[in-house]
């Protein structure tokens, strides 16, 4: 337990870099029972608590102003790794999961952009990667928890053990518990992977296309980017095949119809591992440039795939490269709901939905903040045709939007908090 102003001043900090709310102190957490003692004695000062992995939040969900952060990061290690499954300690990041993992050939089924991040980090909130379209979000891809509650007992859960604790940890912004180990499901590893990027003059050629590759499900990986060019927008379609040899794709069958023309888009090929963490080399950029110090008011919004052509017409109607940022740029990708099904996750209506994420970079505070007002009119107007927001981003909420993000899974919610946490220890974030 630290309490010294460095400790706790980076404890009020995180990626967003637009909040900073000092705790009292911190706890490194060395183990389990380091956060079994803790909690107890927290919840009879009530104080709050508030796990933390990497602090890759963009607007405090992961500060606790005058309360308790738990720093997880020491919590690191893997476990129990067999040729279908492993068990991880919360505080590992998804990059040192993925290095050991790929030393038996397996991967878990779904992988976030950017790996430096830490597993509890995302189970407590959803964890949406390129093959979400196939396996849903990383919470849909979990086989049980190891989850301290508000009275300090370490507690298995799993769709058939505590069932109730389960769902609502998963997705539930450690509103009911610190999530300590999960166990994941592996899959085969490929041993390299096709990538394909295309670029289109107009958004309607980008989400045509995405759309027909939903359906054909030629590619393992689909994503896609609205990029800023000095004469305007480009939409990239950026889609990749896994595969081990001799197994190797026929690079004019993946790009036969997509539009691709050989003199302008791009065909590599990479090593399962190069294509995972292919944004190191953009973190590397970013630290150079000191964008990935600045602040970053990243709005993440999901539409329903009827109002999708409105929604992007509406934003990039005045949208400027300045409204980004110099390094700035928005992912826009589809999803199938039926691979979907964590109740916390919130989704639109209908079979198809689409990611709208704005990746922001601020010059200063002021631009900072304008950016969230911006995010916020977004978030408005997304919400007004049915669409929901992964609410990792800088995008405030109220008690109000709360209740209405959460619906029908509200009511489980609250009896799951009541049951493992009725001192309201973890903050409460529904009205």
């Amino acid at each position: 337990m630290v309490t010294d102003p460095t400790a706790t001043a980076f404890a009020a900090a995180d990626f967003g870099g637009i909040v900073k709310r000092p705790p009292l102190a911190v706890l490194r957490a060395g183990s389990t029972a380091d956060i079994e003692a803790v909690l107890p004695v927290a919840a009879a000062n009530n104080i709050a608590v508030v796990p933390r992995g990497c602090g890759h939040t963009s607007l405090g969900q992961a500060q606790a102003l005058d309360g308790l952060v738990i720093d997880l990061t020491a919590l690191n290690e893997v476990h129990d790794l067999t040729e279908d499954e492993v068990t991880v300690d919360a505080g590992a990041t998804w990059n040192s999961l993925l290095a050991r993992t790929l030393q038996r050939g397996l991967t878990p089924r779904v992988l976030t952009d950017y790996l430096g991040i830490s597993v509890g980090g995302t189970l407590s909130v959803g964890g949406i990667g390129g093959s979400s379209h196939r396996y849903g979000v990383q919470t849909d891809n979990v086989l049980a928890l190891d989850v301290v509650t508000a009275d300090g007992v370490l507690r298995r859960c799993s769709p058939t053990e505590l069932p109730d604790l389960f769902h609502a940890v998963l997705g539930g912004f450690g509103q009911c518990g610190v999530i300590a180990r999960a166990t994941l499901p592996l899959i085969p590893a490929p041993a390299r992977v096709r990538r394909v990027k295309v670029y289109y003059p107009t958004i309607d050629e980008l989400l045509a296309c995405q759309r027909r590759l939903l359906v054909d499900g030629r590619f393992d990986f689909l994503q896609g980017e609205i990029l800023p060019t000095p004469d305007g927008w480009v939409y990239m379609l950026d889609v990749a095949s896994y595969y081990t040899s001799p197994h190797e794709p026929d690079d004019d069958l993946l790009v036969t119809g997509i539009g691709f023309v050989a003199t302008r888009d791009k065909i590599e090929d990479l090593s399962y591992w190069e294509f995972a963490t292919r944004l190191d080399d953009t973190v590397t950029y970013l630290e150079g440039t000191g964008e990935w110090q600045a602040p970053h008011p990243w709005p993440n919004l999901l539409l329903p795939d009827a109002e999708l052509d409105a929604f992007t017409s509406e934003i990039m109607a005045d949208l400027e490269q300045a409204d980004l940022g110099a390094s700035g740029l928005i992912l826009i990708y589809p999803m199938t709901t039926a691979a979907f099904g964590t109740p916390l996750f919130r989704l639109p209506e209908g079979s198809t939905v689409y990611l709208v994420a704005g990746l922001r970079f601020a010059t200063d505070a002021a631009k900072a903040q304008e950016m969230v007002a911006g995010n916020r009119r977004w978030y408005d107007t997304a919400v007004s045709v049915g669409g929901t927001s992964y609410p990792t981003g800088a995008i405030p909420f109220t008690g109000a939007d709360w209740t209405r993000h959460l619906g029908t899974a509200r009511a489980a919610l609250a009896e799951a908090k009541a049951r493992y946490d009725p001192s309201n220890l973890f903050p409460r974030r529904f009205a």
